[in-house]
């Protein structure tokens, strides 16, 4: 048994330890907006908060998350409120959507980090998750109207 904090939630599944976190996510606790895209830790889309840290969750295994607290886009807000949430709708962000939970994770960590970041900032910060749609240019700017909400 691996024991973690998930969303605020004390959890402990039946899991080796070289299993993914991803995975554990997902077929054992049923939380599926944290998206498989690559599986090798190289587009974002999986991206989880583990003690703060933007990490994908493809790439991390459980033996790293034992006692420590892990929160997926499910827990970033209750209700959706987070301003970047709002941002992402207000702003129309997604296409397909499929990256968007880990975009959203990996701009989440950026704020928490700077609350007035530039758009190079962001630019950098946001590199390595990637978007198939190509929405860049509204990701960048729903983080930037976000900044001005949080």
């Amino acid at each position: 048994m691996v024991s973690f904090t998930l969303n605020d939630k004390r959890v402990s599944v039946d899991a080796q330890p070289t299993t993914p976190l991803l995975w554990v996510i997902r077929d054992h606790v049923g939380l599926t907006g944290t998206k498989y895209g690559c599986g090798a830790g190289l587009c974002g889309a999986c991206t989880v908060h583990l003690n703060g840290k933007a990490v994908r969750a493809c790439q991390t295994q459980m033996s790293e998350v034992t006692g420590k607290k892990v929160v997926t886009i499910e827990g970033l807000s209750k209700n959706s409120s987070h301003p970047l949430q709002k941002a992402w709708v207000a702003l129309e962000v997604p296409q397909c959507g499929y990256c968007q939970s880990g975009q959203i994770m990996k701009a989440a960590e950026l704020l928490a980090q700077n609350k007035k970041p530039t758009r190079e900032q962001i630019v950098t910060h946001m590199d390595g998750n990637i978007c198939r749609c190509g929405t860049y240019h509204r990701i960048i700017a729903a983080v930037e109207q976000a900044s001005k909400e949080a």
